[in-house]
């Protein structure tokens, strides 16, 4: 089984890029699955409903969030109509949406998507490594295709979730940071790891944003409105080819996509 995981989607350039790009990657990569982290499609900013749906519709089955889901209120409403919009499941009980989805792959196979957020210079919320023990145990046995999205700050954090959840699901895959790390790899208990996966949208940039509004904050310290930056737009993402029987992961490795 081959699956698709891409990197956090920023603004229009990364939208563009998956538009351009994704419905043929399914082709020629023969892929199964495709999920994206989705919360800074809107502006850098959130995610919208619009901008859900035109991802959604591009080949792309789960979008998973992170500390910016909520940066566009309209999308509180949107949450319950879309179950393949994910907010980290170690938010407080009560707040719109779900952090797991399970549905079934292209090939037939039956997966689940489980999104989590760190804590480690980041908002306070529950424990995410006692919410996948949770979350893990309500899935059916028979699905045996599970792919995490650790959405931290920290790399000691993703590099535990990891190996906190080796043998216990297909992928860790660790977002926010948005520069991808060389560290991937298959863990004993085949659970194939990353600690970022990268950025979809403009390289030319500071993690997305214009730099010349972001090396000034850091010269002056002052409030600055970031914009997101045009030039350079990739695609960052792995490939993981799974064992559908098992679950285990047999290989990832990254990949770059250009706009063709």
């Amino acid at each position: 089984m081959r699956i698709l995981f891409i990197g956090d989607i920023v603004g229009a350039p990364g939208r563009r890029i998956a538009v351009d790009r994704v419905a043929d990657l399914i082709a020629q990569e023969r892929l199964d699955l495709v999920i994206a982290n989705g919360e800074n499609a809107a502006a850098g900013f959130g995610i919208t409903p619009r901008i859900a749906e035109e991802l959604l519709g591009t080949g792309i089955e789960v979008l998973s969030g992170g500390n910016h889901i909520w940066d566009r209120k309209e999308i509180l409403d949107f949450f319950p109509q879309e179950p393949r919009l994910l907010r980290p499941a170690n938010f407080p009980e009560g707040t719109p949406g779900s952090g797991v989805y399970q549905g079934c792959a292209r090939n037939g196979v039956p997966y689940a998507v489980l999104c989590l957020q760190g804590r480690v210079f980041m908002a306070a919320n529950d424990d995410p490594f006692r919410a996948a023990d949770r979350e893990l145990a309500k899935l059916p046995a028979e699905v045996k295709i599970i792919v995490v999205d650790i959405h931290a700050e920290a790399t000691s954090e993703k590099q535990a979730m990891g190996w906190y959840l080796d043998g216990r699901a297909t992928a860790v895959i660790g977002t926010h940071t948005h520069v991808a790390t060389a560290n991937e790899r298959v863990l004993p208990g085949g659970t194939a790891h990353i600690t970022d996966v990268g950025m979809t949208g403009p390289h030319d940039s500071v993690i997305g944003m214009e730099k010349g509004a972001v090396i000034k904050r850091f010269l002056d310290g002052m409030p600055a409105r970031f914009e997101v930056a045009t030039g350079n737009v990739q695609m960052n993402a792995v490939l993981i080819e799974a064992d559908p029987a098992t679950g285990r992961a047999l290989s990832i490795e990254r990949r770059r996509y250009l706009i063709e």
